[in-house]
């Protein structure tokens, strides 16, 4: 590679390209850890013995550890400066990843991977900021689409190399195979990450963070545990919830009060910011929930192996990537119509995948699966270009951590709340279901029509009650993703309420 390049008439240094490979690498990283584990998290729940509902806290109280964390990336940045707050969080990133892999227990996985997220957290954020920093304001659009294809690639990395590590050795795998390319990050932040100036005397909200991340941290507990212990039936639940309101309302009183708050909230005085915050936070219920729901149902209902299932979740991936090559045509004139058409595709997509039964194919995931991925990528580009609109660049920081937030935190509450969905409809109609096998029922005495299936013999009810298992499952997934899609189609109304400043006259 020669020295210098160029591009629109401006230099590219070598330490330049250099930066922005290892920021590249570094958002891969933290996109694949994402998405590489859901693909073990039947095999998860065979080792580590547990339930569906249990084993979801891996992926839910992750997102929760990088949703607390990542508003603290602007104070980190002034306080440690920007080379030390990188090299940190990929060092940490990379033990806490091969801690996951060390863990025997339930408990100790869903600690490591809180820890996991804590150190990622502020690794897509702090690496843009160096990007913009490095690159004149005129490559600021060549450079993010280059370091964004990290976050693009990330999600089909992830799920291909880590269906075929689960399968070929064991989950353990899926985290230990991060660590040696977090190392290759940490090194080349090493070498060509340059230090910012630090402020000592930079202060955090010590009490707008304590208290979100108690209330943060008392509601996904609520909400995992409340389906195990029959919600307000138990004292546990009780107190979780109330702990819950009760520091948000802290939080909430707060920000409103303080001169320095943890988060703004008079960004949300402008109507396209106020917006654009209800439809991250919908964005955020039907971004990760999709790939949780898939390898369970894939492996439990059809039998795939985790290579295909790793497969079926790249598709996705490529839809994205699809969907961020195309987002700036779509959207070159009102980002209204990326934001539609995201939304739509998103919602359509999980409509397709409820009208689907027990005998699913293969390419009708896939599709189905591309379909929400592109979704995935049409509507993220012009999501963030409404909601900072008109808001003035020095509260862009404050903003965007408001946005990674309110997106983390939709993902979480509505894994949970998916993953209930599935628990007790498999439930409810496995009892429906089961009412139909008995001795008065008259199809078993047509032995052509029912064919193997018969009730009088202990194997042939045990087939029988594995096969109502099933179906019952079938529809608490399709229930589940008839809510994702109502949640996609109620996003849409809002969007006619944005502001196109490009139609003012």
């Amino acid at each position: 590679m020669p020295e210098d390049t160029h591009f629109s008439g401006q230099r590219v240094s070598l330490l330049q390209w250099l930066i922005l490979a290892t920021l590249t690498l570094t958002s891969t990283l933290y996109a694949m850890s994402i998405t590489i584990a859901n693909i073990a998290l039947p095999q998860l729940q065979g080792a580590l013995a547990a339930t569906q509902d249990q084993i979801a806290w891996t992926v839910t109280f992750n997102i929760v550890g990088t949703a607390i964390v990542t508003p603290m990336t602007g104070w980190l940045t002034t306080r440690f400066g920007q080379r030390h707050l990188m090299l940190t969080a990929v060092f940490g990133f990379a033990i806490s990843s091969i801690m996951c892999g060390q863990a025997t227990t339930l408990t100790e996985l869903v600690i490591y991977r809180v820890f996991q997220g804590a150190f990622g957290g502020p690794l897509v954020p702090l690496s843009q900021a160096i990007i913009l920093g490095v690159f004149p304001r005129t490559l600021h659009s060549f450079a993010t689409a280059i370091w964004g294809m990290g976050v693009v690639c990330g999600p089909i990395i992830g799920p291909t190399v880590g269906g075929y590590i689960s399968e070929a050795y064991s989950w353990r795998w899926v985290f230990y195979i991060i660590a040696p390319f977090s190392l290759l990050a940490f090194w080349g932040a090493w070498l060509y990450i340059r230090d910012t100036s630090r402020d000592d005397s930079a202060r955090l909200d010590w009490t707008g963070f304590i208290s979100l991340s108690i209330a943060l941290t008392a509601l996904q507990l609520f909400l995992d545990r409340g389906n195990r212990l029959d919600w307000f039936e138990s004292n546990e639940v009780i107190l979780e919830a109330a702990i819950a309101a009760i520091f948000f309302y802290i939080f909430t009183a707060h920000i409103l009060t303080t001169k320095t708050p943890y988060l703004n909230p008079r960004l949300l005085k402008d109507r396209n910011y106020l917006l654009g915050a209800l439809l991250v936070f919908l964005y955020g219920m039907l971004n990760f929930t999709p790939i949780v729901l898939y390898p369970s149902m894939l492996q439990d209902l059809r039998g795939y192996p985790e290579s295909i299932i790793g497969l079926l979740l790249a598709a996705r991936g490529f839809g994205a990537l699809a969907g961020n090559f195309l987002v700036l045509w779509i959207s070159r004139n009102d980002p209204r119509v990326g934001l539609f058409i995201g939304f739509l595709a998103q919602a359509i997509s999980c409509w397709v995948l409820a009208n689907f039964d027990i005998n699913m194919t293969t390419y009708g995931v896939a599709w189905a699966s591309a379909l929400q991925g592109f979704g995935v990528g049409v509507t993220w580009v012009p999501l963030t270009v409404m909601m900072f609109s008109n808001i003035d660049p020095k509260y862009i920081p404050e903003g965007t951590a408001v946005l990674h937030l309110l997106r983390n935190i939709g993902s979480s509450i509505y894994i949970s709340l998916t993953v209930t969905v599935v628990i007790r409809s498999t439930t409810q109609n496995y009892m429906d279901l089961s009412n139909f096998i008995n001795p008065f029922n008259e199809r078993f005495s047509f032995k052509d029509l029912i064919g193997f299936w018969e009730s009088e013999t202990f194997s042939g009810l045990m087939g029988l009650s594995g096969e109502i298992e099933r179906q019952a499952a079938m529809i608490g997934y399709i229930n589940a993703f008839y809510l994702l899609a109502l949640t996609g189609f109620i996003a849409l109304p809002l969007i006619f309420f944005v502001d196109n400043k490009k139609n003012r006259t």
